[in-house]
């Protein structure tokens, strides 16, 4: 299928449309070098819905006022077997069509709406208009963009909990590590509320994960660089690299900055994740 044949160049294209919007500001520093998911956070929205139909290999842009002219006609034609927003109801969903994803403004969907398959109980639109068949076929085009194109998604308000409790669960959780004055520094770095979530949920790895290793020959230690259930790559301080089997009476002792942050995920629930970021944003 041409969309999803796309989407492996799309990959690096994804990257690269993101990192060619910022390409004339100013540049950043060595230490404010944000990688491709900062960058793709920060873009407009336009920029990300355009980035993400290159990586989703989506086609061509919907014709939105085409859209909003096929939206009635659909409704009155379709919607009974295909449901109101072509996500199937009697009929199949058409998010996924053959027919639909091959099309990009009708030439080829209209001619098939106009003969239809009937054998099959879908009937032919034989009498309408070539407009007409065109902007049905931009409507469901728009239906496969709202679903599929994630960047076009609008984030709502995320600043929906408890400010008190969100302090709360920071004193009893985080203050082992963290003091009240790193909270009010990180919370200035971020200007909207999902990227401030995001980070500090999950923080831009600072310092490299080490381990020590301990073997029948000796210990090895020095920063990790891969490791898995069955074997961990390490470089020590003199750049050697050490791949060790992860064998029977092999010791492995890992040192992550983010172990805490690793824990936290595993038990952190809605309600606190909200009351965290209320709080934090009003540290800003």
């Amino acid at each position: 299928m041409r969309r999803i044949a796309v989407r492996g160049v799309a990959c690096v294209a994804l990257l690269g449309v993101i990192a060619a919007a910022g390409a004339g500001s100013q540049q950043p520093r060595a230490d404010q070098q944000e990688g491709p998911q900062q960058g793709y956070a920060k873009a407009a929205p336009a920029q990300r819905a355009d980035a993400t139909r290159v990586f989703l290999g989506l086609g061509a842009v919907p014709d939105k006022a085409a859209a909003a002219r096929g939206g009635p006609l659909f409704a009155q034609n379709c919607a009974f077997c295909h449901g109101e927003k072509a996500r199937g109801a009697t009929g199949p969903s058409l998010i996924t069509s053959d027919q639909v994803l091959a099309d990009n403004h009708g030439e080829h969907l209209a001619q098939f709406l106009r003969k239809g398959i009937p054998e099959k109980g879908m009937p032919a639109f034989a009498s309408m208009a070539d407009q007409q068949l065109t902007d049905i076929a931009e409507f469901l085009h728009q239906q496969v963009e709202d679903v599929a194109n994630r960047g076009a998604y609008h984030v709502l308000n995320i600043v929906v909990g408890n400010a008190a409790e969100g302090k709360a669960y920071v004193e009893s959780h985080c203050m082992q590590c963290h003091t009240a004055e790193t909270f009010a520094h990180f919370a200035s770095k971020f200007r909207s509320p999902e990227q401030l979530q995001g980070n500090w949920i999950w923080p831009r790895r600072s310092a490299q994960m080490t381990a020590h290793v301990k073997t029948a020959e000796g210990t090895v230690a020095g920063r990790v660089t891969q490791i898995s259930d069955f074997r961990i790559t390490l470089v020590d301080a003199a750049g050697k690299t050490a791949v060790i089997d992860r064998k029977p009476g092999v010791e492995v002792t890992i040192d992550d900055p983010l172990a805490a942050h690793q824990e936290m995920v595993m038990t952190l629930g809605n309600d606190a994740m909200h009351n965290v970021t209320a709080y934090l944003e009003t540290l800003k």
